[in-house]
C-alpha cells in the first residue's frame, strides 16, 4: 500500500468521523422547535435549558485533554462519536425540561470531547498531505448539517416522533464508527502528548480563538434559533419552518470547500474580513425584513459568511511556532466552542427581556466584531 493511498484512506476515515458529528448535532438542532413546543418552554426557559451545554462542555475540558494526551485522537473520538450518538436518542425521550437540561449536558460533554479529538486527527492528517485541508474537513461536518437539516424537515413534515429520528440517526453514527475507527490516524505515543493539551496560549492564539469566538455565536444561533425564528418572526408555515437552517447549512457547506483555494489566493486576513461582512450583512437583512424570501437569502449569506472561519483558524492555529499543534488547536476550539454552547442560552434571555427579532441584534454585533478583531490582529 502506497503512503499517497494510505493517506487517502485515512483522509476519508477522518472526513466520514466530521460527517457523524455534524449529522449528529444538525439532527438536534432540526428538532429543536418540536421539543420547545412539546414541552411547552418558553424562550426564556430554553436559554436556560441550553446553557447545559457549556456546562457539560467545561467538565468535559479536562477529561477530552487528558484522554487526547494519554490515548491518543484515534481511541478518544471513536468513543466520544459513539456517546455523542446514543447520548442524541436521549433529548427525544426527555419528559420535561429538567431531565432535557441534565441529558443536554450529557450531549455538550460529548460533543466537546468529538471537537477536541477529530480536529486533533484532522492536524494529523494535514501533516499527511502537508497542504490546509482543515476547510475541507469542516465542509463536510457542513455538508452533514445541510443533510441532517434536510432529514430533519422531512421529518417534521411527515410528523415523526423526535425520539424515532434521533435513533435512526444514533444507529448509523455508532455502525460508522465501528467501521472506520481502525483507520483513523493512530497518534497515541506521537510525542505530543508529553506537552499538557490546555498550555496557556499565547496572544496570537487568542486572537485567534476571539475571532473564532463571535463567529461560533452566529453559528451556535443559527444552528439552535434559526427553525424558532422561522416560526415566530417569519411566521413560516411548518412545513417552510426549516428552509432558512437548510439554506444556511447548504451555504456553509459550499463555502468550506472553497475556503482553502480563496484563502491561499486573496490572503488570510481580507477571507476572514469578509466572513464578517457576510454574516452582519445577512443578519441585517434576516433583521430587517422577516419574511420568508429575504429571511431565507439573509441565512443564505449567514451560513456563507461562516463558513471559512473556524476552519481557517484552526488551521492557523495547528501552524503555531509556540505550541505543538494539538494543543494549540485545543486552546483555540475550546475558546471558540464556548461562543458556539453559550450564544444560544444568551439569545433566549435577550429573546425573553425583549424579543427574539431584537435578539438577533447581538448576533449581528458579534459579526461585526470579526471584522473588528481580524482588522487588529496579525494574520
Amino acid at each position: 500500500m502506497t503512503k499517497t493511498y494510505q493517506a487517502q484512506i485515512v483522509r476519508r476515515a477522518v472526513a466520514a468521523m466530521f460527517f457523524m458529528a455534524g449529522l449528529c448535532f444538525s439532527s438536534w438542532a432540526s428538532r429543536i422547535a418540536t421539543i420547545q413546543e412539546k414541552l411547552s418552554i418558553s424562550e426564556g426557559q430554553f436559554g436556560a435549558v441550553l446553557f447545559a451545554m457549556p456546562v457539560g462542555l467545561m467538565l468535559s475540558l479536562p477529561v477530552s485533554g487528558w484522554g487526547v494526551s494519554r490515548f491518543g485522537s484515534r481511541k478518544v473520538v471513536s468513543v466520544a462519536l459513539a456517546a455523542y450518538g446514543i447520548s442524541l436518542i436521549g433529548l427525544g425521550f426527555m419528559p420535561n425540561m429538567y431531565l432535557l437540561a441534565l441529558n443536554i449536558m450529557v450531549f455538550g460533554f460529548c460533543s466537546n470531547a468529538v471537537n477536541v479529538s477529530v480536529n486533533a486527527q484532522a492536524v494529523a492528517t494535514e501533516l499527511l498531505y502537508r497542504k490546509p485541508i482543515m476547510a475541507s474537513f469542516h465542509g463536510v461536518w457542513s455538508l452533514a448539517g445541510f443533510i441532517g437539516g434536510g432529514i430533519g424537515t422531512f421529518m417534521i413534515g411527515q410528523q415523526v416522533p423526535p425520539f424515532i429520528h434521533f435513533i435512526l440517526i444514533s444507529i448509523v453514527t455508532v455502525g460508522s464508527v465501528f467501521i472506520c475507527w481502525r483507520y483513523l490516524n493512530d497518534d497515541k505515543g506521537s510525542g505530543e502528548k508529553k506537552q499538557s493539551a490546555f498550555t496557556k496560549p499565547d496572544s496570537a492564539l487568542i486572537t485567534l480563538g476571539l475571532i473564532a469566538f463571535c463567529s461560533m455565536v452566529v453559528e451556535g444561533t443559527m444552528f439552535d434559533w434559526t427553525t424558532i425564528y422561522f416560526k415566530k418572526v417569519v411566521n413560516a408555515a411548518d412545513a417552510y419552518a426549516g428552509l432558512g437552517f437548510t439554506a444556511g447549512m447548504c451555504m456553509m457547506a459550499t463555502g468550506r470547500f472553497v475556503a482553502d483555494g480563496f484563502s491561499a489566493r486573496f490572503g488570510l486576513k481580507r477571507t476572514l474580513q469578509l466572513s464578517g461582512v457576510l454574516s452582519l450583512s445577512g443578519l441585517a437583512i434576516a433583521i430587517a425584513f422577516p419574511y420568508l424570501v429575504p429571511a431565507i437569502i439573509g441565512f443564505m449569506l449567514i451560513g456563507a459568511g461562516i463558513s471559512s472561519v473556524v476552519p481557517l483558524v484552526y488551521s492557523v492555529a495547528g501552524r503555531s511556532t509556540t505550541m505543538a499543534p494539538g494543543p494549540a488547536i485545543a486552546a483555540v476550539s475550546t475558546i471558540s466552542f464556548l461562543g458556539f454552547l453559550i450564544g444560544p442560552p444568551i439569545i433566549g434571555f435577550l429573546a425573553e427581556a425583549f424579543s427574539l427579532r431584537v435578539s438577533f441584534l447581538f448576533v449581528a454585533l458579534m459579526a461585526l466584531l470579526v471584522i473588528v478583531f481580524t482588522t487588529r490582529a496579525k494574520v
